[in-house]
């Protein structure tokens, strides 16, 4: 975000020569304000996955300057693409990527849970990633406590030594009981936590509620939440198990919304869920995993009462896989959103596999899910899982899309719920420096301001730009007009500045 700066005085009416012998002028334009088109509005954004060092760092141990140098490439690409975000995974198991006195460092750094890298990550990603003006969601797992192919030595100040008694063992993993009102209250302090010392844009969580199910002699395997179910019945409790449950999910993702909104309510609260719906309102023909019944994640409930910002379904599935058919899904979730949130598909871009990878999905998957959200949800967007195919330009993925899909840049959507009112008008300062021209914007008195909007009018085409630093340099040559607007922390846009080249 911008610092708040003493207003400057405009100097959008100062003469400059471009040379010698073309002198050029630049005047106040109100009219070309009306002329520029309606800023581009989706969410372009990649997860990137820390966990089993899927995305990010490419494997535990490496230097912080190694570390860091991979950091700036992944969000170096994601400019290049013109993605807004991205989605970094903080905690992956009831630990951390931060500095943080309340869980221990995560072993996908160093390789071994507890020691610290040398700097912080988050800090380091966040910092990177507005510079560059792109948005950083921190995205959390909840409860689970320890991934299968964690290898470290479980650290003195993990959650499954420090409280046993919230940690069950299940299949090969450990997870933190929903049921245990000590754990839950845990669990929100490191939200809060991050909240407070953290310049993010929006805490994250995914899909991971109650674990996926395990099965042992192809029986399913229940969850072992005994002690915390028999405690709920002696007090007085009247749910039936699977309801208690999901009432114990209910009222985390509650008090969550809340306590971000209650600790900076500009920050986005934004959910990843299975993408199928509860089988009571299935539309005909899809089938499939049921959340509602094994996560125990009631997502309808908590998009119709608004208990978020965005959703992200995970719509993992192939446009011509009926049972699971991506158009109808998108359809399902935009239907019941109520409360007018925002949805934001999450595709499954990682099933473009390497050249040499015999079963992949196509590019064109991607290209036409894509399409598909834009004809049927205009300004809405998308998330890819993950940024290692992007990276890899696996079959070509990255070029296309920035030959088809990502044309020209577009700011996120507001969120207007969250912040009225916008900012006001930049402040513009135009300056010949040799053969380029140096726009200055500067915010105007009042709200904050995160990013800017700029139209450079070329001839009679205009091109869109989203700056977060107020300084841009500009070809002289071709260019006629510039617009600008400021954008507040929601995404609203303020009154928009126009300036003629003559």
């Amino acid at each position: 975000m911008l610092n708040r700066r003493k207003a400057l005085t405009a100097v959008a009416a100062m003469p400059f020569a471009a040379s010698a012998d073309s002198p050029l002028r630049s005047r106040s334009a109100p009219e070309l304000t009306d002329a520029a088109p309606a800023a581009p509005r989706e969410f372009r954004a990649a997860w990137i996955a820390t966990v089993a060092n899927i995305d990010w760092p490419s494997k535990p141990g490496l230097s912080a300057e190694r570390q860091q140098a991979e950091c700036g490439a992944l969000l170096d690409l994601a400019v290049r693409l013109k993605l807004n975000a991205v989605i970094l995974q903080v905690r992956t198991s009831a630990d951390a990527l931060y500095e943080s006195a309340l869980e221990p460092w995560s072993e996908f750094l160093s390789g071994k849970q507890g020691q610290s890298p040398g700097y912080d990550p988050l800090a380091f990603w966040i910092i990177e990633a507005h510079r560059r003006g792109l948005e950083l969601h921190a995205w959390f797992n909840p409860f689970r406590a320890r991934q299968s192919s964690a290898k470290s030595v479980l650290s003195a100040s993990h959650v499954s030594r420090s409280q046993p008694q919230w940690v069950k063992s299940y299949g090969d993993q450990l997870w933190i009981d929903p049921g245990e009102p000590a754990a839950a209250e845990h669990t929100l302090a490191v939200f809060q936590d991050v909240l407070q010392r953290y310049d993010i844009d929006a805490i994250h969580i995914d899909d991971y509620f109650y674990p996926y199910p395990v099965t042992q002699m192809d029986s399913p395997v229940d969850f072992p939440d005994e002690p915390s179910w028999q405690r709920y019945l002696q007090g007085g409790g009247q749910l039936a198990r699977a309801d208690w449950r999901r009432s114990n999910v209910d009222d985390l993702i509650a008090r969550l919304h809340r306590l971000i909104h209650a600790t900076k309510p500009w920050v986005r609260f934004g959910i990843s869920p299975f993408g199928l719906p509860k089988p009571a309102l299935r539309p005909a023909g899809i089938a499939g995993f049921s959340q509602y019944d094994q996560l125990f994640a009631d997502v309808e409930r908590w998009l119709h009462e608004g208990w978020l910002d965005y959703l992200a379904p995970q719509l993992y599935w192939p446009m011509a896989q009926q049972p699971q058919a991506f158009s109808v899904l998108l359809d399902y979730w935009n239907a019941q959103n109520r409360s007018g949130r925002h949805v934001w598909p999450g595709l499954f871009t990682s099933k473009v596999l390497a050249q040499s990878q015999a079963v992949s999905w196509p590019v064109a998957e991607i290209e036409a899910q894509i399409a598909m959200v834009r004809q049927r949800f205009p300004g809405s967007g998308h998330i890819h899982f993950s940024i290692a195919a992007l990276a890899q330009n696996r079959r070509g993925l990255s070029h296309a899309l920035q030959a088809s899909s990502y044309g020209g840049s577009a700011l996120v959507p507001a969120t207007p719920w969250l912040e009225a009112g916008s900012p006001a008008a930049p402040q513009l300062e135009l300056k010949p420096e040799g053969e380029l021209l140096r726009l200055s914007l500067q915010p105007g008195p009042g709200k904050p301001v995160s990013r800017y909007a700029l139209w450079l009018r070329e001839g009679q085409a205009w091109r869109f730009i989203v700056l977060d630093a107020g300084e841009l340099l500009l070809p002289r040559t071709g260019l006629s007009g510039l617009v600008a607007s400021a954008i507040d922390r929601v995404g609203n846009e303020g009154p928009r500045i126009g300036l003629a080249i003559d």
